[in-house]
């Protein structure tokens, strides 16, 4: 007679505990180097921003880094919040769409997957000076269309930064189409010849099994893109207006500056986009990790 022992719940919990220590252990050495590091940059900057590491004069605690432009931090904030959130929620809805092509694409995926590696790979700053020469008023697509210059709408420095909008959407679709695809793709064959069985449409397929699996990874990649997207220079540098800067080309901008005493005001402003970016960090791990743990 053949005995069967069952593994009871603690002893499950106990082995991932152990397993999680294990692995907690492994990648303690460089988690510890990171903060280091980085705690120290850190804390330099925040130092610099309430002037206690002045480049000249005494050193002496004080909120003049921020109040001194405390009016064009606040709309450098907007600026930069609105560029993040806005080239977010298309890269995330492109990523989706070109995951969705890919895990149900027949012959055509290799294709997609192909375009898509080749679009990851282009350098942010070769592609912010591609959609320069494209969208601006004397630009390609200008010329191709025979639109007047003067009737062309202000896609690269208007009112609405449209040109950074869109190169950061089209550069960072591709990422989150990857991480979504190799999240979801190895469990989504399977459902889907499930959900098929049972009679499920193509379009119930896509909102009960596609999406619910690919929401982790969907989450998680939306993170990256906006904090990125929050602390990226060369492409509002190159396509955005010249007022307001967003925070990190009005950081570099103020720390450039012939006047010294502008470095508070420069890490005034560095403070600000990392508190913005640790802020959306501490807001969406948990909802990545819930939505992880649904799955």
């Amino acid at each position: 007679m053949t005995h069967v022992q069952s593994t009871s719940p603690e002893t499950r919990d106990g082995r991932r505990a152990t397993e999680a220590l294990g692995g907690a252990r492994l990648v303690a050495p460089a988690v510890l180097l990171v903060l280091v590091v980085t705690g120290t940059a850190l804390g330099a900057v925040v130092a610099t921003s309430l002037g206690l590491l002045p480049l000249v004069g005494q050193p002496r605690l004080s909120v003049d880094g921020f109040t001194v432009v405390a009016g064009d931090l606040r709309a450098a904030t907007q600026e930069s919040l609105l560029i993040a959130a806005t080239a977010t929620l298309f890269a995330a809805v492109i990523g989706l769409a070109i995951a969705t092509v890919v895990l149900r694409a027949g012959r055509g995926r290799r294709i997609v997957i192909v375009l898509t590696v080749v679009v990851l790979t282009v350098p942010h700053l070769v592609g912010a000076a591609a959609t320069g020469l494209l969208l601006s008023d004397v630009g390609l697509l200008q010329r191709w269309t025979g639109i007047p210059a003067t009737s062309w709408p202000e896609l690269v420095g208007g009112r609405w930064p449209w040109a950074t909008v869109l190169e950061l959407a089209w550069k960072e679709s591709s990422f989150v189409a990857l991480v979504v695809i190799a999240s979801a793709g190895r469990h989504y064959a399977d459902l889907r010849e499930v959900a098929a069985v049972l009679g499920a449409a193509p379009r119930a397929q896509w909102r009960r099994v596609l999406l619910p699996l690919s929401a982790p990874a969907l989450a998680s990649a939306s993170l990256i893109v906006f904090v990125y997207s929050l602390g990226t220079y060369e492409v509002a540098r190159l396509l955005g207006r010249a007022y307001p800067d967003p925070l990190p080309v009005m950081a570099y901008r103020l720390f450039t500056d012939i006047d010294v005493a502008a470095r508070p005001q420069a890490a005034a402003t560095a403070v600000v986009a990392t508190g913005l970016a640790l802020l959306s960090a501490v807001i969406c791990l948990p909802l990545a990790r819930r939505l992880g743990a649904d799955r």
